[in-house]
């Protein structure tokens, strides 16, 4: 049994390209698939991407969302710190120096400097942006990094982290809730208001109250005669 592998070995990797109008037994004779009259079926023309004829082409139906930044984005000429040593000491390696020996197509964008490989000479590098290795190299080799403005290149500060606070609307709430309910709770909480009520009249406040009989009505059977 021979296996999948074996049987595409012996297929060419490059299949024959189709031919057209070769007569109409073949299926692409005669008009070659392009259809009858109209600009497809003529010789030297063009059309753009996504045309679709008369209707809206597929990326006018799409919705538009979110935000992109490729408009915005900044974009430089790629230029590794290695290239720089077919400079002669002390030269000053500008966009134009960079451009006359090929390593920069033109001036339309700016240069950055990248790290990769080591730097043996001393230059004065202008370049719009430096990769932190690519500073350090040239710093370390003695020359300098400087900005389009001709000014020492300084990379930009830190930006500070944004550190939420703590919410203490609900939590203040709650905890002055559970305080009130302690200060009722507890013997500590009892209004100053009210003083606590003596034995005396605790004593009293417990005696039984006698029930006064009303007046003309006979007293009952066996009942002591009252005072």
């Amino acid at each position: 049994m021979s296996m999948i592998h074996e049987i595409t070995n012996g297929v060419p990797r490059n299949k024959l390209r189709k031919r057209k109008g070769r007569g109409e037994s073949s299926g692409q004779g005669k008009t070659a698939g392009r259809g009858t009259k109209g600009a497809g079926a003529r010789g030297g023309t063009y059309i753009k991407r996504g045309y679709e004829g008369v209707q809206t082409p597929i990326f006018r139906r799409f919705p538009k969302r979110g935000f992109s930044n490729f408009k915005f984005e900044n974009r430089f000429h790629i230029v590794n710190i290695v290239e720089l040593n077919q400079f002669a000491d002390g030269t000053t390696v500008d966009a134009a120096a960079l451009i006359a020996v090929g390593l920069v197509p033109d001036d339309c964008q700016g240069v950055k400097i990248l790290g990769d490989g080591e730097l043996t000479k001393k230059l004065t590098v202008v370049a719009g942006w430096f990769s932190k290795s690519a500073h350090e190299k040239i710093t370390k080799a003695g020359g300098v990094a400087n900005n389009v403005k001709g000014e020492a290149f300084a990379f930009p500060k830190p930006k500070k982290k944004f550190v939420p606070r703590e919410t203490t609307g609900k939590k203040g709430k709650k905890e002055k809730g559970e305080e009130g309910g302690k200060a009722e709770g507890s013997p500590e909480g009892k209004p100053e208001g009210k003083a606590p009520k003596s034995e005396a009249a605790a004593t009293e406040a417990a005696k039984p109250v006698e029930a006064k009989p009303a007046e003309g009505a006979k007293p009952a059977e066996g009942a002591a005669p009252t005072a």
